[in-house]
């Protein structure tokens, strides 16, 4: 049998969850719109608990992470399923599909992470489609991992509500929170959501003390005039390749503003170096992850 869910209230006729901010109301035989939290007989129930589409060692800077112990691996896993629909979703086959799993269960992941932790792995991080809809299991396996002195990051939409976040938060060491972008229309009309959830969901980190990185992209005739830039950066659908000239650009007028700056995806020399924003040596000499 699936996991219980947490979070989520009955009523009559349906089942409201209230893990994230949309507050779907679930009725019996259906999911809400993550698709992995489903009514079964009045009780709200984890389709994905325990089951991981993929499992495998990273480069803490492919998360990314440039500020959380470079050079270092992680431990990545993740399910499916997600609590947005974005139409440029680059992973949409797990996040909006089923594709095939295996079963591991939290004391499993946590050991795999645990007998690399004398190389060069500090623990594990829950990724590739959106955690939050699997808090259950990433709450169970953080706690383990916590205890046994791994590092526990998170790669998430922020979409959550703020009393399970809270709860999660004194098990999470890191996050990298994809800020797709600032306003609500822009939610609204490609990810089918709204905006302010995510930046609340940075806001509450930050002020726990969680350490947080945020992760944009530019897109060619959507978000990469100096305005757009120097506002926010913002994810959109069918464009061709940014070109390099483009995200130079973005990178020195980011620099203008920001003290620590990265280029992805994309081989610029010195845009992966962390350099001391005081005197300009470079502290961290990177050369791609």
């Amino acid at each position: 049998m699936q996991k219980e869910c947490r979070y989520y209230e009955k009523d009559d006729e349906y089942l409201q969850c209230l893990l994230c901010p949309w507050h779907c109301k679930i009725r019996p035989g259906k999911t809400g719109r993550c698709d992995v939290r489903e009514n079964q007989d009045g009780v709200l129930r984890s389709l994905n608990y325990a089951e991981v589409t993929s499992m495998g060692f990273d480069p803490i800077e492919k998360k990314p992470l440039y500020h959380f112990y470079p050079g270092r691996d992680i431990l990545s896993l993740g399910t499916f399923g997600c609590n947005l629909s974005c139409s440029f979703c680059q992973n949409w086959s797990i996040s909006q599909g089923r594709p095939p799993t295996k079963h591991v269960e939290p004391q499993e992941a946590v050991a795999a992470a645990r007998d690399a932790a004398a190389r060069r792995n500090i623990g594990l991080a829950y990724t590739y489609n959106e955690p939050i809809i699997w808090y259950e299991y990433v709450q169970d396996t953080a706690k383990l991992a916590h205890e046994a002195g791994l590092k526990n990051v998170l790669v998430t939409n922020g979409i959550i509500e703020e009393a399970p976040l809270q709860e999660l938060l004194p098990l999470i060491d890191a996050m990298n929170v994809d800020i797709k972008a600032f306003s609500d229309e822009f939610y609204r009309t490609l990810c089918k959501g709204e905006a302010w959830p995510a930046r609340r969901t940075v806001e509450i980190a930050l002020a726990e003390g969680c350490h947080v990185e945020i992760t944009t992209l530019i897109i060619p005739g959507y978000n990469d005039s100096d305005e757009e830039l120097d506002q926010i950066f913002q994810w959109a659908l069918d464009a061709p390749p940014t070109p390099a000239s483009t995200v130079r650009r973005a990178y020195e007028l980011a620099k203008q503003r920001l003290e620590f700056v990265y280029v992805g995806n994309i081989m610029i020399d010195g845009t992966t170096d962390t350099v001391c924003p005081r005197c300009g040596e470079v502290v961290v000499r990177r050369d791609g992850m």
